[in-house]
């Protein structure tokens, strides 16, 4: 099944239902993805069964699947980025037997097509390709085999980033706030069975193409998380329930030959630079530029659709 949310002039949109080639829809029986994620056990089956789409999807017109959310988690599980990141700024790693993760702002998800409005150039502006699920309620100590069943809808996202602030607020003790603002999604959410083979063990194996001003910047593979998403979902149900509609993320996508297969975000590549020459080179992003993302499988389906955003003046 695969979902979107159309705007109707409402925070929250429209929900509907996707056909398969993700050119048409339905509206489905119940007003927005937080009404079915609140009761998906009843909703879920009506929306799975619908077989015709009638009416022509216009991509200009799609929120993000979920405009707005209770929570937004984000992990960052693939080992490649950590370790050039601590690499590149001679940083002594740090190696929990958890799986790192932060809170960030969940009140604002931006659409596939959406102008994002940045502070200031000089902010560090970088992109960050992701992938993310999103859950029901999920009881506090959930362990992780229990956390597959909570997995609902899996996405594609854009974590953006203003780096020049984020050390300062790492160093801070106090984790990140101004240095996060909210990120983007590409405009479907699909339950996992839709992606087959491309969904094990809670990791999406599948590549993650992302594009700068329509230059190919990388096109890493998801697979090789350090931790799957059942997992996250147990780190962070230790001492608390999740509500539904919480979405978690894994981080920047990237694998260990990213010299080959390209970066998920400039802050790699500008660490690849680090290491290799003394200093960065690529600079940040800056007004007017775009950045592209989509996910595709080994078969060539594109289950998210295209992630396509303008960095823009307040």
């Amino acid at each position: 099944m695969r979902l979107a949310t159309l705007q109707d002039g409402t925070k929250d949109g429209r929900l509907v239902v996707v056909s398969p080639d993700g050119t048409r829809y339905a509206p489905a029986p119940v007003a927005t993805l937080l009404d079915l994620l609140d009761n998906w056990t009843a909703q879920a089956g009506a929306l799975a069964a619908i077989d015709r789409f009638e009416h022509d999807l216009d991509p200009a017109a799609l929120l993000a699947p979920l405009p707005r959310a209770w929570q937004w988690l984000d992990g960052s599980v693939y080992p490649s980025h950590g370790e050039l990141m601590d690499k590149a700024l001679a940083i002594e790693p740090f190696k929990p037997d958890w799986p790192p993760m932060y809170q960030g702002v969940s009140d604002t998800f931006y659409g596939p097509n959406a102008d994002v409005p940045m502070a200031s150039e000089d902010l560090g502006i970088d992109f960050e390709g992701e992938f993310g699920i999103i859950v029901d309620e999920v009881p506090m100590g959930t362990s992780a085999d229990e956390a597959h069943a909570y997995i609902r809808l899996v996405v594609q996202i854009n974590d953006w980033s203003l780096r020049k602030l984020a050390g300062p607020e790492m160093r801070s003790g106090f984790g990140w706030l101004q240095a996060k603002p909210p990120c983007g999604m590409a405009p479907f959410a699909v339950t996992p069975d839709e992606l087959g083979d491309a969904w094990r063990n809670g990791r999406p194996a599948m590549h993650l193409r992302v594009d700068w001003n329509g230059r190919q910047f990388g096109n890493a593979y998801g697979e090789p998380m350090a931790y799957g998403f059942h997992e996250l979902i147990a780190h962070a149900a230790r001492t608390r329930r999740l509500a539904a509609g919480t979405v978690i993320g894994s981080g920047t996508v990237s694998n260990p030959d990213y010299r080959e297969v390209g970066s998920s975000c400039i802050a790699e590549r500008r660490g690849i630079e680090i290491v290799d020459t003394g200093a960065p080179i690529t600079d940040f992003m800056k007004y007017g530029d775009t950045v592209r993302m989509e996910a595709r499988t080994a078969d060539g389906r594109s289950p998210f659709g295209v992630l396509k955003q303008k960095v823009v003046q307040p």
